[in-house]
């Protein structure tokens, strides 16, 4: 989802095709170190977009905490040497809000990093992640004068949009909910069940929103982005500016999928974080904000949904 937006934008801004150098998961497997070092040594591109991450939502991560945990360490791992050893100068890494402690005060700023305990049901990619970043900026301090590396990174909020995985079990909150919704509706089922109480609150951006500010930050001159970072401590946040209950959330979804039935919560399943809301001050201030708002987002991802599975 996160690639294929990206490289919308690439194109978007001017990057013709046969500049960009992409292999699916088929074609490449990043969690094989010979095979990515092989490809570095052949292609060596000029900038690298990590985007390539095992994710899910609650019940994939607690079902699979090991695939999490190991598959986006050695992927991270892989890939930022191998970009190193074959002369990349600029490499643009992606983590996720769930780095930040669970209890973390709102909204989450960048230096709330490593101060508290991870939210339980996401610990293990949380984790990996963290790695990310300080993979980055160890490359950085190292190797930043004698080699000109400058590794960044951008942590987003839940996102969803074209290309989103609509597994019903192991996607993410708004694609799942997409997903449900609409087979409840040709089903005529009565009423969908959703997972926790409802009351949680998380931010969404819509996939096109991030890759803007991928394409933007990976664009800025080193000195601005080191003006609003600091060598460990130098990822920054990218989110909507506002959350929504998990509730209203399925309440907006039910209603653009055209679902009549009740809406049902189930408080025997876990709720997660209680809120995760991003500070996003560092990247306004660089000169990006968000322009697809969540009603907007979620018609096009419902859009999206029926062209990619054909409505069942």
């Amino acid at each position: 989802m996160v690639g294929s937006a990206v490289i919308r934008e690439l194109l978007n801004t001017g990057h013709p095709l046969p500049q960009l150098v992409v292999r699916t998961r088929a074609e490449l497997d990043l969690t094989i170190q010979a095979a990515v070092y092989a490809f570095f040594a052949a292609e060596r591109p000029e900038q690298v977009y990590l985007a390539a991450s095992r994710v899910g939502g609650i019940h994939a991560n607690n079902t699979y905490p090991a695939e999490f945990i190991y598959q986006n360490m050695i992927v991270e791992a892989n890939v930022v040497d191998a970009a190193f050893r074959n002369g990349v100068k600029k490499l643009l890494f992606l983590g996720s809000s769930c780095v930040y402690p669970r209890l973390a005060p709102q909204p989450m700023r960048e230096d709330a990093l490593l101060t508290g305990t991870l939210e339980p049901t996401n610990e293990p990619y949380a984790i990996a992640k963290i790695a990310g970043i300080k993979l980055c900026e160890s490359y950085n301090r190292q190797y930043g004068i004698s080699h000109s590396v400058d590794y960044r990174a951008l942590m987003p909020t839940n996102l969803y949009g074209p290309g989103d995985n609509y597994h019903p079990e192991n996607s993410h909150v708004i694609p799942a909910l997409i997903c449900r919704f609409h087979e409840a509706k040709i089903n005529g089922s009565p009423n969908v069940m959703i997972w926790g109480t409802g009351t949680p609150k998380r931010e969404f951006l819509y996939v096109d929103d991030l890759a803007r500010a991928c394409v933007h930050v990976m664009n800025l001159d080193k000195i601005i982005y080191a003006q609003h970072t600091h060598p460990m401590l130098s990822h920054i946040n990218v989110g909507y500016g506002n959350d929504i209950s998990i509730r209203a959330l399925a309440e907006t979804i039910g209603a653009t999928v055209g679902y009549q039935g009740t809406i049902q919560f189930d408080p025997s399943k876990n709720d997660g974080a209680p809120r995760k809301l991003m500070d996003s001050a560092r990247i306004h201030a660089l000169g990006w904000k968000a322009e697809i708002d969540l009603e907007q987002g979620v018609k096009r991802a419902y859009a999206d949904f029926l062209k990619t599975t054909g409505g069942f």
